[in-house]
């Protein structure tokens, strides 16, 4: 057994206490606790990569604004289901100047973060037409969402977009949509893991196929402006985030404060319905939920049934943090900039001692720096990988959970400190000839 920074008898002891079966199929927050345990056990800190959780301090302007709603006595009030209207208004202008798209303030609701309004979109999605009763994840993606579908019961299918970019996506889509059997399309964008980035052609494709069979459309933002190859905040003036509301009514957008803002601990996002879609009304929705309209149905049904609202504070802290942004007085992609320089460190560390980008290319450019990015090391598989890093301190989660066809791990930067470098440095070093590549 060679000796390795991290007891491996310790990691053992604790994968068999968690009753992890195998570790390549461990969920994010199974990873989570195992390290933790690992850590209390005596362990040296381990280099975790395991968990999207912000690493910057939350925005000051929403703090400021949550303690003044609070010191004003909102937390004796229930706030209105579908939000409050400063919040509304706000969010509406943020996606105009940050999106160049127009939508009306009551199709912006604001829910117990994107988790729940993506819960709330695919419930209600998924009964609009008895006969499609399967949504479809464009893959690679956050695991967490085909856990709700589980939680709910519901069918879904995936593909893994990777061979599928520019024109061989229409070819895919159309593949699988023709079958009558699909409600909705999910995707992140920017893309959670891969860190991939949809064109405006592909974009388009989207919307176009979503509009011919009749899909709705779900847009993961939880890092929004966050592809830094490009200078996306000027309010309202190009460029702008990229979107598929530009290509079709059948949308739903979901804006997280968590990465953009490091607002994550107060649960508290956006869910943008197009006009459209909001007043829709589905013949199944009024047997199923006794309600006519797609809108109210998310938030008079299921979002009531769920929590009975939003943190009525946290709303306020938002609606501050969405006006600053768009009066041009709160630069956030800055602010989240660190991101994509640590992530531009760490992947030249690993690339040093034998790993290899698994996700490389955007299309036919070189993936962008950001929050995730992917590494594989040769003749392992993502398992292996990430047993045989567990002993060396470093922490991820497999690929495959997040419906990739290919063998590695993705790696978050934000809980890897600039003073973590050395210490993965001499880590990669030591794996590196403890598993030579040649």
């Amino acid at each position: 057994m060679k000796k390795t920074p991290i007891d491996q008898q310790l990691v053992d002891q604790n994968i068999a206490k968690l009753k992890i079966d195998h570790i390549g199929q461990a969920s994010i927050r199974e990873i989570v606790a195992l390290v933790n345990l690992i850590e209390e056990g005596g362990s040296d800190k381990f280099v975790r990569m395991e968990m999207g959780v912000p690493g910057l301090p939350p925005a000051a302007v929403g703090t400021k604004a949550e303690i003044e709603a609070l010191e004003s006595g909102v937390a004796s009030k229930y706030p209105m289901m579908d939000g409050i209207k400063p919040l509304k208004n706000e969010a509406a202008r943020f996606v105009k100047s940050f999106m160049n798209v127009d939508v009306e303030p009551a199709g912006c609701i604001p829910t117990v973060g994107s988790m729940q309004g993506t819960y709330a979109a695919l419930l209600v999605a998924s009964n609009v037409h008895p006969e499609k009763d399967t949504a479809l994840f464009i893959d690679p993606g956050f695991p967490v969402q085909k856990q709700q579908m589980l939680v709910m019961g519901h069918k879904y299918e995936t593909f893994d977009v990777f061979n599928y970019r520019g024109a061989k996506l229409r070819e895919k889509l159309e593949s699988i949509l023709a079958k009558g059997n699909i409600n909705s399309l999910i995707y992140s964008n920017p893309n959670n893991p891969s860190w991939i980035c949809f064109t405006e052609e592909e974009l388009q494709t989207i919307g176009e196929l979503a509009d011919k069979y009749d899909v709705i459309v779900m847009e993961d933002l939880a890092y929004f402006a966050m592809d830094f190859r490009k200078d996306l905040y000027t309010p309202g003036k190009p460029p702008y985030q990229s979107t598929v509301a530009r290509y079709t009514d059948n949308y739903i957008l979901f804006i997280s404060s968590s990465k953009i803002f490091s607002y994550a601990g107060q649960r508290c996002g956006i869910m943008i319905i197009s006009d459209a879609l909001y007043q829709r009304e589905y013949e199944n929705l009024k047997v199923r939920f006794q309600s006519n309209t797609f809108g109210n149905t998310i938030t008079l049904r299921v979002l009531y049934a769920l929590s009975s609202g939003t943190s009525h504070s946290a709303q306020f802290a938002l609606a501050a943090m969405f006006k600053a942004a768009s009066d041009g007085q709160f630069n956030f992609v800055e602010d989240v900039k660190e991101y994509g320089d640590k992530a531009r460190i760490m992947k030249e560390l690993f690339q040093k001692y034998g790993f290899y980008i698994v996700y490389e290319k955007d299309g036919d450019e070189l993936i962008g720096d950001g929050f995730y990015f992917t590494i594989g090391y040769p003749k392992m598989t993502g398992e292996e990988l990430l047993g045989n890093l567990l002993y060396y301190g470093i922490s991820a989660i497999a690929l495959k959970n997040t419906g990739s066809e290919k063998e590695g791990l993705r790696a978050c930067v934000s809980h890897v400190n600039r003073n973590q470098f050395d210490d993965l440095e001499t880590r990669l070093k030591q794996f590196a000839k403890d598993f030579p590549v040649d």
